[in-house]
């Protein structure tokens, strides 16, 4: 097949819906069919004024040269909410001889509202006042709603989003289907489970109220009064060293280490350098971060939120903790600290879990899909 993939973010490997996007290319490539990839400066070739609106004006010039180009490609796969154009398009002008679409999404945006509502009323996110969520509900809700409606087949990283999906937009059964995020082999090493000091956390991700990042560093200050060799490490934030301690406690900044930026070849020695992977995001889609530090052995602490509890089972390959709770993760972290055995245990099932997440099987679920809507065939 000649398959488009299009997604309006920079074309950067070590960014997450990227990252899915050029490893689902690359195995399809393996699996014999043709495959081009549009990232937002492929599409956009100015930056967008207003940058509010820039999905909405990479979705319609994504749109235009799919339209221009009907016949290059025998399926598309656009992003949500980027194929929302594209969609409404074929829904309502039936242009002739256009290629079937076939959505991807990471997440849900209720979940996003409502985890951000939450925190608002925390204090804890200025950016998601009511003026912002009127602006998200009328915006991004939008645009996600069209290219759920209208997209002949889906496929979507988590399970709750994917039963929104099919639920709230009536869509047929088996049209929207589950289809996880994958991980590389290179991830897949063996581990040292030893008690070592300084002892080691890490956090991956960026440095977002969304993340849980208040969390972390409050579950943090927690932990550094009862240990004085626990350290913490915040990787591939995007932020300065400066901005992120910020979020701490004067008293312990100088046990975090920011590395604001990781080269994608350099992430597999940063899981093997360190003890024990936090992740307290509150919402998410399926963190391409957790899938890498459980391939490496690491035992994960994440929380019963979105794509998380899709892979990790409490006390089996991990331990999950309510989100927006400091005292369940500091005490989730601490239990890890202090047992060699339950590190060991835990780091073994998410590696073996992880077994069945790598990007070749995970790509033959999204193959299938844009297979059937292939032999759905054009609209004529």
């Amino acid at each position: 097949m000649k398959i488009l993939i299009a997604i309006g973010v920079p074309r950067q490997v070590e960014a997450g819906a990227a990252g899915v996007a050029l490893n689902h290319a690359r195995e399809l490539e393996k699996r014999g069919h043709q495959v081009d990839c549009w990232f937002l400066d492929d599409v956009l070739a100015r930056p967008a004024k207003p940058k509010r609106l820039e999905a909405l004006f990479f979705a319609y010039r994504a749109a235009q040269r799919i339209v221009r180009q009907r016949h290059a490609y025998d399926v598309v796969n656009l992003h949500a909410p980027w194929g929302c154009v594209y969609g409404s398009w074929r829904r309502v002008l039936h242009p002739s001889g256009v290629p079937p679409y076939v959505m991807t999404m990471q997440g849900s945006e209720e979940r996003f509202s409502r985890a951000m509502a939450w925190e608002h009323r925390k204090g804890r996110a200025p950016n998601f006042g009511w003026k912002n969520r009127m602006w998200h509900g009328i915006y991004h809700q939008s645009m996600y709603d069209w290219s759920i409606r209208t997209a002949d087949f889906g496929a979507v990283a988590n399970r709750e989003a994917w039963v929104m999906a099919e639920l709230k937009y009536n869509r047929e059964p088996g049209r929207i289907r589950y289809v996880p995020n994958g991980v590389g082999e290179e991830f897949f090493a063996d581990r040292n489970y030893a008690s070592r000091s300084p002892f080691r956390l890490l956090y991956v991700g960026t440095w977002l109220d969304r993340k849980g990042v208040h969390y972390l560093a409050e579950s943090f200050g927690l932990l550094a009064r009862e240990d004085s060799s626990v350290w913490l490490t915040v990787a591939g934030c995007g932020n300065s060293e400066v901005e992120v301690k910020s979020s701490f406690a004067p008293a312990i900044r100088d046990r975090v280490s920011v590395v604001p930026f990781v080269p994608r070849s350099e992430m597999p020695s940063v899981y093997a350098s360190h003890d024990i992977f936090v992740f307290p995001s509150l919402v998410e889609g399926m963190p391409l971060t957790l899938l890498e530090a459980m391939a490496s052995g690491m035992p994960v602490v994440t929380t019963t939120s979105s794509g998380m509890q899709d892979v990790v089972e409490n006390d089996f390959n991990g331990l999950l903790v309510p989100p927006a709770n400091t005292s369940e993760l500091a005490r989730a972290v601490s239990k890890l600290c202090g047992s060699v055995e339950l590190r060991c245990r835990l780091g073994h099932e998410a590696q073996n879990t992880m077994r069945r997440y790598t990007w070749p099987r995970i790509t033959e679920q999204l193959e299938e899909i844009l297979t059937l809507a292939a032999q759905n065939g054009r609209k004529n």
